[in-house]
């Protein structure tokens, strides 16, 4: 039988275990509700930190950052210990001993905020400053602190020390829109966090309680002052000796700014990158800002910084007032990456691209929409095909050389070269807007007009530089199309590789055509005034200008769109907005001259070629022969031949040795061709004494067909 005394024991212990159960069972469902508390703080999102993105040219060089918050994460095993140790002794001593929250520094501030009666004292550790800093408002108040105190927790039981430290130093705030220990370094020493000074690390490590007020540019005595501190709170701490402490706290703060870049001729490039970035690769400018991204690009920084040099120039910029603006955009022939984009003059990021902007192309439209096509007819046209060359009336379209000169006939060569107006329209009359429309929609430019204007660029929408550089690619690159592009590769935060670029070409035009038309297109720039420029190398184009619509005898638009064997570029010159006060004072000859000059810029830079290599594939085309009346027609009598006297018929040659020159015996009725010379200025004429006959000579051209007008009649007596 149990004893009264033994029952009233077992009733006791019976309640002490019950108690201990129910306070070790409160104290875990207590811990359990902290943990869940804090997994409702923690964003799992915000622990993956916004990061600066780069642009970077193919050989490394960073021309651009975007960024959210200006950061590059490194990992903690870069950042020396002597840093890490600063942190930790002004920051949070007991770091690697508490769960989160360090009881000792939270009895202290809670002793002085009841003194005090308010929140007066902070005890936060790393990690509650991590918390604060990713999830929670920066406000003094009882509930952030306990919400502050749960996530903590939370984190240490999700985190390492290590992982927690390594976000902290990345995450944490160093002014002068600085995140991060990699981007302090580089700001303020020039360097990578890697090389930190033992001081230079407390230096940092002093401005993370107030990175303002503790700036080392804006309040340096507070800063040295304040190193000073955390190189005594490390040596107290035994993590430097004295001598050590004493000899940085003898130094200056040895600041070594990291110069600020002011590249402002990138801008126009970052626009198209970033529109790339998001049509390609589905990346939006706010993840592009926080996403820690690296952008190979195609960009050439010399060729970037030439062109916008020269677009601050104003007399590449021919207008009636100020504010004539321009375009240019060079890609480059073999890849289609596009080494230099100028959008506008003093183009800052976010104003209108030009490079990207609609307008009416002008004649540089005549090879894409008409001559081009029509080569690809085989046997119907070829460049020595005869066009009309006389004022008339195409269907309801009205049409006049732009000097009112006409030859009657004219070759599909010479017209281009010489950029008449009403030989192309007809042709293009001839072969039908549908036919050329197709080709037109090859060369990715769809266009709704369906007038012949398209045959001298006269359209509703227009097209862009950017399309123009795109198409004259064809002719520099055996009439093969590609798009051009500003992205070579995207690398992520962890440096994987995800996204590369990949060239798809398609053919528009055959090597033969596309070789006929560089012939052509580089006979045109060969023809123009010297005042167009004096690029001596390979260079095709085509020039181009719109009337404007409100001012009679004055240009809209100014245009040169043209390849050298390297590059294929284009350049725009006009207003935004051409209402009767804004109109250009000149043609194309000055967007003309831009190209020459700045290829002529970057020949000194690398050479160029002298001239385009002709494909094995293709034949080569002769230039016409220019054909003229002959002159100084004389008939003699020499000694010589068969009869022991001959008629000679002499004149004086042209310059073009390949000319052939027809001898024509007048006679009533049809006249005789009595002879074909090549080359030579004189013909010998047997048995023709006594028999006074006329004679008369014309040159021809063997390619068009085509005769000169007769020249004078002579006499043998």
């Amino acid at each position: 039988m149990v004893k009264p005394n033994q029952r009233k024991m077992n009733r006791k212990l019976k309640w002490i275990i019950i108690t201990l159960v129910s306070i070790i069972g409160l104290a875990l469902a207590g811990y359990a509700m902290i943990i869940y508390f804090g997994s409702q703080i923690v964003d799992e999102d915000a622990l993956i930190l916004a990061q600066t993105t780069t642009i970077e040219t193919a050989d490394g060089e960073v021309i651009a950052e975007l960024y959210q918050e200006n950061r590059d994460y490194i990992p903690l095993d870069e950042i020396p210990k002597h840093v890490q140790d600063a942190y930790i002794a002004i920051e949070d001593r007991r770091f690697y001993e508490h769960a989160g929250i360090d009881i000792k520094s939270v009895t202290r501030a809670v002793y002085k905020d009841i003194i005090a009666m308010s929140k007066v004292e902070g005890a936060s550790t790393i990690t509650q400053q991590l918390v604060k800093n990713l999830f929670l408002y920066n406000d003094k108040t009882w509930t952030r602190k306990a919400k502050e105190a749960a996530a903590a927790i939370y984190l240490e039981r999700k985190l390492s020390k290590e992982e927690i430290l390594e976000l902290y130093l990345n995450e944490i705030y160093f002014g002068h829109g600085i995140y991060g220990i990699e981007k302090a370094a580089n700001f303020y020493f020039s360097k990578h966090a890697s090389e930190l000074s033992i001081g230079e690390g407390a230096l940092l490590a002093g401005m993370a309680k107030a990175p303002n007020g503790y700036s080392p540019i804006n309040h340096p005595e507070k800063a040295l002052e304040r190193r000073n501190i955390v190189l005594a709170a490390m040596e107290h701490a035994g993590m430097i000796s004295i001598e050590t402490k004493q000899a940085e706290q003898g130094k200056t703060l040895g600041l070594q700014l990291e110069e600020a870049a002011n590249t402002p001729w990138i801008d126009s490039y970052l626009d198209l990158v970033i529109k790339e970035a998001q049509e390609k690769s589905q990346l939006p400018i706010e993840q592009l800002r926080r996403g820690g991204y690296r952008i190979i690009v195609g960009m050439e920084d010399d060729v970037q910084q030439t062109a916008y040099e020269m677009f601050t120039k104003d007399d590449y910029f021919p207008g009636n007032t100020s504010g004539a603006e321009g375009a240019f955009v060079m890609m480059d022939q073999d890849t289609g990456k596009i080494i230099a984009a100028i959008g506008g003059r003093d183009y800052t990021f976010g104003d209108l691209n030009r490079v990207t902007v609609n307008r009416q192309p002008g004649s540089t439209f005549k090879p894409l929409a008409v001559y081009g096509p029509a080569l690809m007819q085989e046997g119907t046209f070829t460049p020595y095909s005869l066009l009309p060359d006389e004022k008339a009336v195409n269907g309801n379209y009205p049409v006049a050389n732009v000097d009112d000169t006409y030859q009657k006939v004219v070759s599909m060569y010479d017209s281009l070269v010489t950029s008449k107006n009403v030989p192309a329209v007809w042709l293009l009359d001839r072969i039908g807007i549908p036919y050329a429309k197709s080709y037109l929609e090859k060369l990715d430019m769809h266009i709704e007009d369906e007038d012949l204007a398209i045959a001298l660029g006269g359209l509703y929408e227009g097209v862009t530089p950017l399309n123009l550089v795109e198409a004259y690619r064809t002719f520099a690159k055996e009439g093969n199309f590609i798009k051009a592009y500003t992205i070579e590769e995207i690398y992520d935060y962890n440096d994987t590789r995800i996204y590369k670029h990949k060239s798809e070409e398609k053919e528009v035009f055959t090597p033969q055509v596309a070789w006929d038309m560089t012939e052509m297109l580089r006979k045109a720039v060969e023809s123009m005034p010297e005042a167009a420029g004096t690029y001596s190398k390979a260079l095709a184009g085509k020039t181009g200008t719109t009337q404007h619509p409100l001012v009679e005898n004055e240009v809209k638009d100014a245009w040169f769109v043209g390849y050298t064997p390297e590059y294929v570029m284009a350049a725009w010159t006009g207003y935004d907005e051409s209402d009767a006060d804004h109109y250009l004072t000149g043609g194309s000859i000055y967007p003309t001259r831009f190209i020459q000059d700045i290829l002529t810029e970057i020949d000194k830079l690398h050479p160029l070629a002298e001239k385009f290599e002709k494909p094995d594939t293709v034949e080569a085309l002769a230039e016409p022969v220019r054909i003229a009346p002959v002159t100084n027609v004389q008939a003699n009598y020499v000694w010589g031949g068969i009869s022991l006297v001959q008629g000679k018929i002499s004149w004086d040659p042209l310059d073009d040795e390949r000319a052939i020159y027809r001898i024509y015996e007048e006679r009533d009725g049809i006249d005789k061709r009595i002879a074909e010379v090549e080359g030579e200025s004189e013909y010998m004429i047997e048995h023709a004494l006594f028999k006074h006959k006329k004679y008369y000579v014309v040159t021809y051209d063997p390619f068009t067909k085509l005769e000169s007008e007769r020249s004078e009649t002579v006499i043998l007596n």
